[in-house]
């Protein structure tokens, strides 16, 4: 079983990337897979913020209220790597 703590640092990576990339469905398909998984884990009012250095994450899980922090370097480094070499990381739309 995987632990709150990767899901969480999972979520926010593939979320980050999927909030600065809206039309790529990899991202969208991968932050729905992370979300049923933090649903499995009971967690929910899942809140961010930021400063210059990390993330804080709160959340509950069942009747407890937690916290977390991730580092930005950590979480924003698939958004900088999609970045820098963006002809690995295309987009493919659905095709209906």
């Amino acid at each position: 079983m995987k632990s709150v703590q990767d899901t969480l640092y999972n979520w926010l990576t593939i979320k980050v990337v999927c909030d600065s990339r809206p039309d790529d469905t990899a991202a969208r398909d991968t932050l729905h897979l992370f979300e049923e998984m933090l649903a499995d884990l009971n967690l929910s009012n899942i809140e961010i913020t930021t400063d210059v250095v990390m993330y804080y994450v709160s959340y509950q899980q069942g009747d407890e209220t937690k916290k977390t922090r991730f580092p930005r370097e950590l979480i924003e480094a698939m958004l900088q790597q999609i970045n820098q070499e963006p002809e690995k990381y295309e987009n493919y739309p659905i095709e209906e």
